[in-house]
């Protein structure tokens, strides 16, 4: 009998929580449309705006300041596009200010401004850990803050786990009446994430990271904000976000962020002993190898290292052969391997950049999956330096 893989890629995507599973089978034998009058139409929407009480509670915002999306790609480019087109309302401005780290669910709609709407693009530099520079941040503000439609700094890198300076961001940003958005799909559940403590204007979040289904997610936007919709139609979502939801994901969705918030904090405090155990144990068995982000500043369950000497695919798939998922710290396009963005803007040469793997654990993971990782690496780290000898 074929055992199960040990599944180390978490912040890919994490397994449904039973409670989201049974929420979406529940509303899956219903009909109704949110936006009918009729009795089940009336039904279909209690449960939608049920679901949104549910979903501010957890997050920390306002009822009505939840728009449903598809997932955290749509919900970053409803907030970049979507806050930088209603910024321009009153008066032109052109400068956007990122970081060099950022998911490409937000740097490609950022250079896609550039290129289409003629938007100045900064990405600001981060440290060797990948912090962002503050000073980058603030000098990039003084220049020219009326310039400024607004800025977007994530919450924690999905690569290397590093958490950001979201309060200062937030504080430099304040005192020029700059808006501030901020990715926080990897965070939400993992660390404390409070919407309204934290001061930001619009957050991304999604479902399947934290326990969700696939394909629902969520912009937490001020009311405030002046959001320009990607897509006209039928006017749900407070005009932002037209379309019909769907209820049985979003009933899932607020079940799985409802379970994650209130489990918040004893899942840090396991999840990262597990990760904690497996980065001394790997650096036993691997004394050459290093971590990469914040030693301490970090997501619970992220363990990036680096395998001096080895190629980051030749690692996975060794891995893999043995029932071992993770990922690497390299993106692909086109079928064609890239050194990682996130390690590049740290500091780390092409070579550097190609010789990780990115470990995540996550509500299911285990101390069994910890230790079948240590088994396994030393003897998949000298079989990948040997693939690569003349």
């Amino acid at each position: 009998m074929n055992q199960p893989p040990v599944y180390l890629d978490h912040a890919a995507t994490t397994p449904m929580l039973p409670v989201a599973i049974e929420a979406m089978t529940a509303h899956l034998r219903e009909v109704g449309n949110p936006s009918s009058l009729h009795a089940s139409g009336r039904a279909a929407r209690r449960v939608v705006e049920e679901s949104r009480e549910t979903v501010a509670r957890a997050i920390g915002c306002r009822p009505g300041e939840v728009v449903f999306t598809s997932g955290g790609t749509e919900a970053d480019n409803l907030a970049l596009k979507g806050i930088y087109w209603g910024r321009q309302a009153d008066r032109p401005r052109s400068r956007i200010l990122s970081t060099a780290i950022e998911h490409h669910a937000v740097l490609d709609p950022l250079h896609w401004l550039a290129g289409h709407e003629d938007a100045d693009v900064e990405l600001l530099p981060v440290c060797q850990r990948a912090c962002l520079d503050l000073d980058a941040l603030r000098a990039a503000v003084e220049r020219d803050p009326d310039e400024v439609a607004l800025i977007s700094v994530m919450w924690a890198n999905n690569e290397v786990g590093t958490l950001q300076p979201i309060d200062e961001v937030v504080a430099l940003a304040t005192e020029h009446g700059i808006p501030v958005h901020t990715d926080a799909v990897q965070a939400v559940g993992a660390v404390p994430v409070d919407f309204a403590a934290s001061g930001v204007d619009a957050l991304t979040l999604t479902g399947h990271k934290l326990g969700g289904p696939y394909g629902v997610g969520a912009l937490i936007v001020r009311r405030e904000v002046v959001v320009t919709p990607l897509a006209h139609g039928g006017g749900q979502e407070r005009d932002i976000r037209s379309g019909t939801l769907d209820v049985p994901a979003v009933a899932a969705f607020a079940a799985a962020i409802e379970t994650a918030a209130k489990e918040q904090s004893a899942y840090g405090t396991r999840v990262s002993a597990l990760r904690d155990d497996l980065l001394a144990r790997v650096f036993v068995e691997v004394p050459e190898a290093h971590l990469h982000g914040d030693p301490t500043h970090r997501l619970p369950g992220n363990a990036h290292i680096g395998f001096p000497g080895c190629e980051g695919d030749s690692l996975l798939m060794l891995l893999d052969a043995r029932g071992i998922e993770c990922s690497t710290g390299s993106a692909c396009s086109a079928g064609v391997p890239q050194p990682s963005h996130v390690l590049l803007a740290m500091g780390c040469s092409d070579e550097q950049a190609r010789h990780s793997l990115r470990f995540t654990l996550g509500h299911t993971s285990t101390q069994s999956d910890v230790d079948a990782l240590v088994a396994a690496i030393g003897p998949v780290v000298e079989r990948a330096r040997q693939s690569r000898l003349p």
